[in-house]
């Protein structure tokens, strides 16, 4: 089986929406570690249970985080093929701009001719 590596506009969308938040951050952060319970994460955070709860929701659209049931509890661990797959993204964005990023460097250290042609000019008009 292969798996896809391309993210698609909307997958992409809510990839971002969920790590622009740096209490998802940390969600996130903590399930990579280890898979854990909501009420766990819970308690960690000065907000309400519903509130980490729509943390984890955003989360989990964005399927950065697998959710699962134990009995009563609900488990959450990091979906680990998600985040390969948005490491990829943030991969070919650092190329682009690395790439940029040297032209703009071959561009400036070019020698400007039409510089040393308006020396050239002004000093034949003296």
């Amino acid at each position: 089986m292969v798996a896809q590596t391309e993210l698609s506009e909307a997958e992409v969308d809510r990839v971002f929406h969920a790590l622009a938040a740096s209490t998802r951050r940390d969600i996130l952060r903590r399930t990579i570690e280890q898979e854990q319970s909501v009420s766990s994460l819970a308690a960690d955070y000065d907000m309400s249970f519903a509130a980490v709860q729509k943390h984890v929701a955003v989360l989990e659209a964005a399927s950065l985080i697998i959710k699962r049931a134990e009995g009563r509890e609900r488990l959450v661990r990091a979906n680990p093929e998600m985040i390969a797959r948005a490491r990829a993204l943030l991969a070919r964005y650092e190329e682009l701009w690395r790439s940029r990023i040297a032209r703009l460097d071959d561009l400036l250290a070019e020698p400007h001719d039409s510089a040393a042609q308006h020396d050239n000019d002004d000093k034949q008009g003296e």
